[in-house]
């Protein structure tokens, strides 16, 4: 990636309203068979193209094919029953009904590889993939299996190493594993979360991400974050150890949040996807606003390792706000390459 300040998403994108029910997260397909993959593939095209006219730099694929940003890849997974389910606590928040771990858990055939050939035949662009982290997996189940956290992370660790591998061959630019639970289980992820992101990425050849945020605008994450006081510091307690890790991008959040810009200093040395759009508010940024976390985030790291970027996934927001948040993105970012160029 040449482009100084290359600009991305964090993951979602809404879905078109003929193929799933707006503003919802995991909402309901509207079609089946043979339909409802012609759509899926017709929604990424328009989820590309309005990436592209934004000013979008590194595109992705919305997450226009899955439900769900964990639980899509699960399902294509043997050892998980979703008939059988339970209700489990995720990431200490909010409490949800979850498929059961019923045995060993391995992948039989690639999840998204032929969805991601089918954009990377779409377009010139660097392409960014997302996956779940092992540790957001296993904080999404009730594991009756294993019964042991860590060890279903490490074998979700090594399929997913799977299934990036694959991505890679089809022409993926950017892997980047989403890990909101770093943001909750400190002991966890210091112990032994890094070090299964760690094999999940082992071999790879292309950058890989991992993105840790406080999560969607949805009420249980905005009524959390109101329990978090004045300064959010929980990227202190995981930074340090991913500054040491092999992960080449990491993923932060950073507008409208209280997160001390001051923490990205954490990781100097790796390059930072700057979150610059508040993915918890129908308000659509300035351009201008978007240039001021930037220029704030550049006392903490280089330029040439600052990826503008949106603070989470804009799935549940209209396509309207999403639309108008990622041109404010493009024009902020454009903004400061022009000043850092002059």
């Amino acid at each position: 990636m040449t482009k100084l300040l290359p600009t991305s998403t964090a993951g979602s994108l809404p879905k078109p309203s003929w193929l799933a029910e707006p503003e919802k997260l995991w909402s309901p397909w509207k079609l089946e068979g043979p339909a409802l993959v012609e759509a899926k593939r017709d929604a990424l095209r328009v989820t590309l193209a309005e990436q592209e006219g934004a000013g979008i730099d590194i595109v992705s694929d919305g997450e226009q094919t899955r439900q769900h940003f964990v639980t899509t890849f699960i399902e294509h997974l043997t050892g998980v029953d979703f008939e059988k389910r339970e209700t489990v606590k995720i990431r200490d928040r909010y409490e949800a009904s979850v498929p059961t771990v019923v045995g060993a858990v391995s992948r039989d055939k690639p999840v998204f590889v032929e969805d991601a050939k089918f954009l990377r035949a779409q377009t010139d662009s660097p392409i960014k993939w997302a996956l779940p982290g092992p540790m957001t997996m296993i904080d999404t189940l009730y594991d009756a299996h294993y019964r042991s956290r860590e060890k279903l992370a490490w074998e979700f660790a090594t399929i997913l190493n799977q299934e990036a591998r694959e991505l890679e061959a089809a022409g993926v630019d950017i892997i980047q594993f989403d890990e909101p639970a770093f943001n909750v289980f400190f002991d966890e992820v210091n112990d032994w979360g890094i070090a299964t992101l760690e094999r999940a990425i082992e071999g790879l050849q292309c950058e890989t991400a991992v993105h840790i945020c406080y999560g969607y605008g949805i009420k249980a994450n905005t009524d959390w974050k109101k329990t978090l006081g004045s300064e959010w510091r929980q990227y202190e307690r995981t930074f340090p150890r991913l500054q040491a890790s092999s992960i080449d991008l990491v993923s932060l959040e950073c507008h409208n949040s209280r997160v001390p810009m001051d923490l990205i200093e954490l990781l100097r040395g790796k390059k930072v996807m700057v979150g610059a759009i508040d993915v918890a508010t129908n308000t659509i940024e300035t351009p201008e606003e978007v240039a001021r976390t930037l220029r704030k985030a550049l006392q903490f790291v280089d330029a040439d390792k600052l990826y503008p970027c949106t603070n989470c996934g804009m799935a549940p927001l209209s396509r309207d706000v999403a639309r108008g948040k990622l041109k404010a993105l493009g024009a902020g970012a454009a903004i400061v390459r022009r000043e850092l160029s002059a």
